[in-house]
């Protein structure tokens, strides 16, 4: 079946307090991520809460990655969505790695595969 691209969700926990953390890392890791599975970074912006947790996206071409952290709880949510041929979950793997994730829960999705159909509805008409 023919697609735009294709989101992975992941649920990331057990992770390394440290480097979820440390907002210089979770950055050059989405970046090093994104070329690694091929993709055009386009635009980097990270945020670093207080007193823990970071935020932050690396636009790419293709799309994006994203991540929101919660170092108390070694616990990650990431995004990362492609268009084209690349392959999402290269650099799905590769965040999960360098968070030393303990447990990963993923979803893969594929998008743009046109509107969803609904069935025809029936009228019912009671006498």
């Amino acid at each position: 079946m023919e697609t735009m691209g294709r989101h992975i969700i992941a649920e990331l926990w057990e992770c390394d307090f440290d480097k979820l953390n440390d907002m210089q890392f979770i950055e050059q890791t989405f970046v090093d991520a994104a070329l690694k599975s091929g993709a055009e970074v386009r635009e980097v912006a990270f945020h670093k809460f207080a007193p823990q947790g970071v935020s932050g996206v690396v636009i790419i071409s293709e799309s994006h990655l994203t991540i929101h952290s919660f170092p108390e709880h070694g616990y990650a949510s990431i995004d990362v969505y492609t268009c084209g041929d690349l392959d999402p979950s290269i650099a799905a793997n590769y965040i999960a790695d360098a968070l030393n994730a303990g447990t990963r829960e993923t979803l893969e999705m594929p998008r743009g595969m046109g509107p969803v159909k609904k069935p025809a509805s029936r009228l019912t008409v009671q006498a």
